[in-house]
């Protein structure tokens, strides 16, 4: 099961945010575990959004992992997805999976890599206490790495032979170049983690639809400057560039 929440916007945009599957609170809905080829929750948000509330438009926006959610259903809608599926902005999306989890094992990541590895427990332990005959705690024995956890936990539940088979079927891009919507993705060179290889930029820089910016400093999802009170700035660089963006479709 899903979540939502409604935004208002005081520039007359409307906002909803998705909360993925383990998150919001929603882990008691469903024996289902959230990871990165669920697109097809999105395009079920999206639907209940146009048939309910009746929007005659939307832009899609993720940040990092759900940068490549977005993605890759814009890639999988093409040119057939909804008339009021209007473009996409991805900031720092992990489109290039394998790679990725690599990165993140690297000893100058393994900060980051303990942090997630933190939190994918305990939402996996917390299903399998709401769900103990579907889950088996004991899949986490021995698992110091993003990939173990994916091969032991993530493939074995969500339907995949493993660790590089999920990678593979799930990362955005290998349907970069079947975008037909406008596109922004903001990435920057010192990503630590987040990797693009130089095919899946081919495919990004040959796709007319796709705007990419490259910045030298941003790390991961931290594109912050200075504020300018007097400029009305509040210094989020990369969030301003979305928003401008998706304000052409309004």
């Amino acid at each position: 099961m899903l979540g939502v929440a409604r935004y208002a916007w005081n520039a007359g945009m409307n906002v909803v945010r998705m909360n993925q599957r383990n998150c919001g609170g929603m882990d008691h809905c469903a024996p289902t575990l959230y990871n990165s080829s669920r697109s097809a929750d999105v395009a079920a948000v999206a639907r209940n959004l146009v048939e309910q509330d009746g929007i005659s438009s939307f832009v899609l926006t993720g940040f990092s992992m759900g940068g490549n959610l977005v993605l890759k259903l814009a890639g999988e809608w093409g040119s057939d997805g909804p008339a009021e599926f209007r473009g996409v902005t991805a900031v720092c999306p992990a489109i290039n999976l394998a790679v990725g989890a690599d990165a993140l094992h690297e000893p100058q990541n393994r900060i980051y890599e303990y942090y997630f590895l933190w939190q994918l427990f305990r939402r996996y332990r917390r299903k399998v206490l709401l769900f103990p005959d579907h889950f088996d705690r004991s899949r986490l024995r021995g698992v110091r790495s993003l990939r173990q956890f994916d091969d032991r936990v993530t493939a074995h539940y969500c339907g995949f032979e493993g660790a590089d088979d999920y990678y593979l079927r799930a990362a955005g891009a290998a349907v970069m170049d079947r975008i037909a919507k406008p596109a922004l993705i903001i990435h920057a060179s010192n990503d630590p983690f987040v990797r693009i290889l130089p095919e899946t930029r081919e495919k990004i820089t040959s796709n007319p639809h796709i705007t990419y910016v490259e910045v030298p400093d941003g790390g991961h999802c931290a594109f912050i400057g200075e504020r300018d009170h007097d400029a009305d700035y509040d210094g989020r660089w990369a969030e301003r560039e979305v928003v401008e963006f998706s304000r052409q479709f309004q």
